[in-house]
């Protein structure tokens, strides 16, 4: 990738929850421009992974550094700056039904120190629209788009911040495979033009084969494996063949 800045560094990383040891000494690092992928079975500690890395959960253990600061140690208002600066893809989509497509994307531009650097924010919601291919839908409601669209959306108002890291919470769960291989190559598309630093949750390995530049695999806690896809793929390790033996 040439020369790579790290953006999100994260080191010895552990959580528990009361006998249960989710994450175990995990450590991981994420580039500048990179995508990212985190693969894991249900329940391995994604999720967890990734609250984290926003400061909603505490770590038992280990450091969390985004844009080299130590993520835990901020006080709120910075946490806040620290948190515009990431993009966030639910797995939910999390659109407001209330409000139409265009106040969903004009609510993350609400705090004064993020309308002051998104001045004209009519240009800020055409341009996050335009980037998804939906500009006709600005006066529509989430009720009215079909699931894909929503998802689209919810890429939008992640968008309109310009973040510099995004993370994708399964951004292809509950779609069907055109519409699945559509938002991937929105994800790659958003990736180029915008030189994004993305982790990328994922259990859809069509997915992650085509948005992924390289994949941390979550095993029992720690980092098991971190290589390309291609490398990965002929692995003999048993526990790396389970997840790539549909797509073999």
């Amino acid at each position: 990738m040439g020369t790579e800045t790290t953006v999100l560094e994260v080191s010895g990383l552990s959580k528990s929850f009361g006998s249960n040891h989710v994450l175990k000494n995990f450590s991981v690092s994420l580039n500048k421009g990179e995508n990212l992928a985190v693969l894991g079975k249900s329940g391995s500690g994604k999720s967890v992974l990734i609250k984290c890395i926003i400061g909603l959960i505490v770590p038992d253990e280990g450091s969390i550094k985004v844009f080299g600061e130590e993520v835990h140690e901020l006080g709120q208002e910075a946490l806040d700056q620290m948190r515009a600066r990431i993009g966030f893809l639910f797995q939910s989509n999390a659109l407001y039904d209330s409000m139409t497509v265009e106040e969903n994307l004009l609510f993350p531009l609400r705090r004064h120190w993020i309308t002051e650097e998104h001045a004209n924010s009519d240009d800020a919601v055409k341009e996050a629209l335009d980037d998804v291919g939906l500009l006709h839908t600005r006066q529509m409601m989430p009720s009215e788009l079909s699931g894909g669209m929503r998802k689209r959306i919810a890429l939008a108002r992640t968008l309109i911040l310009k973040p510099e890291i995004i993370l994708y919470d399964e951004p292809t769960t509950g779609l069907d495979p055109i519409t699945s291989r559509e938002i991937s190559e929105l994800i790659v598309n958003v990736q180029k033009k915008y030189n994004t630093a993305s982790m990328i949750i994922s259990h859809d390995m069509n997915c992650i084969h085509a948005t992924a530049n390289r994949i941390v695999m979550l095993i029992d806690g720690r980092c098991y494996a971190n290589d390309t896809y291609d490398t990965l793929v002929k692995s003999n390790d048993e526990k790396i063949r389970d997840f790539f033996i549909e797509t073999i």
